[in-house]
């Protein structure tokens, strides 16, 4: 459905997907999408991916369909592989959009709204929104200071090549999502959603940003420390690495092992030069990590785990 048409009743059908796995911010995830800023021609329906080997979030689901001013598809898919739960959403959408939101983010009430309008006013196949990150009192300093955890999106020569599923809407009929899936490979490891939007992009696929469609996600202790910072820098750097080396010739691959490489060893150095000063030290630090990264994904090692019982003991 292309920008500015709506189905023939005149409306505008949006699916929203919340894929969860052990999570009892899911309840708190759905409410604040009960509380959206809904256009008149706009009707909405969500999707709740259980991703654990038992139906854990069947009672909090059912729990809430009195309560929620929307229809909830309840998806059993086990296990502890995000890439099958985002892959649920996408194989029960019978909307003209479908939006992503993690299972322990809240929506503002003008997410969908701006999602929305940016999508009919660039004609995007994906349009993507801030995560704004929320920190405990008990974080970090620097972290809080240098806001280390929230997301946004990377311009490339003036545009956007890849993206993420924690804050995103995809119109369904185009061209370059038809029969596109996440890669269950990367369903551990994390990737799968970066390697989605890159293959996306690379067909034709236009990705645009609304900044007004943010949310907001809570930093739990165990996130709030740069070990977690840095596996995540380091797994990014892999993906990406891994990504350029499956399609290089054999010069490129080596040219791109040798600029990381230069990359990191350079980062690290300036990490040194700021010792004194945690924001910029951990933040050019973090960037040796993902360059790192970048080197032993060009060099074929696969991606670390970082989702399913990890992720738990983690959060």
């Amino acid at each position: 459905m292309r920008a500015g048409l709506s189905s023939k009743d005149g409306h505008i059908r949006i699916d929203i997907g919340v894929c969860t796995y052990r999570r009892p911010e899911l309840e708190k995830t759905l409410h604040s999408l009960a509380m959206l800023d809904v256009p008149a021609n706009v009707d909405l329906r969500i999707i709740v991916a259980d991703n654990d080997s038992a139906p854990s979030a069947a009672a909090t689901v059912d729990g809430l369909r009195v309560s929620l001013p929307y229809e909830i598809a309840y998806v059993h898919c086990p296990s502890s592989n995000i890439s099958i739960a985002r892959n649920a959403c996408l194989e029960n959408a019978r909307g003209d959009f479908l939006a992503f939101i993690d299972d322990d983010e809240t929506a503002s009430p003008g997410w969908i709204e701006n999602l929305l309008r940016t999508a009919q006013a660039t004609t995007a196949d994906a349009v993507l929104g801030p995560v704004k990150a929320t920190y405990r009192p008990d974080a970090p300093r620097w972290m809080k200071r240098g806001d280390f955890h929230s997301t946004f999106p990377v311009w490339v020569a003036g545009e956007i090549i890849t993206g993420y599923t924690c804050n995103v809407l995809l119109r369904l009929d185009t061209p370059s999502l038809a029969g596109r899936r996440f890669n269950l490979a990367l369903g551990r490891s994390g990737g799968e959603d970066t390697e989605f939007f890159t293959h996306m992009h690379k067909v034709g696929g236009k990705i645009a940003y609304a900044a007004g469609a943010w949310v907001e996600e809570p930093v739990p202790p165990g996130r709030a420390a740069f070990s977690w910072l840095a596996k995540r820098k380091f797994r990014f750097g892999q993906t990406h690495g891994r990504l350029i080396g499956n399609q290089a010739t054999a010069m490129r691959k080596a040219k791109q092992l040798g600029l990381a490489m230069a990359k990191s060893g350079f980062c690290a150095l300036v990490a040194l030069l700021f010792l004194f000063s945690p924001v910029r030290r951990n933040r050019y630090a973090l960037r040796a990590c993902l360059h790192i990264g970048v080197v032993v994904g060009l060099l074929g090692v696969r991606e670390i785990e970082q989702y399913g019982a990890v992720e738990v003991r983690s959060s």
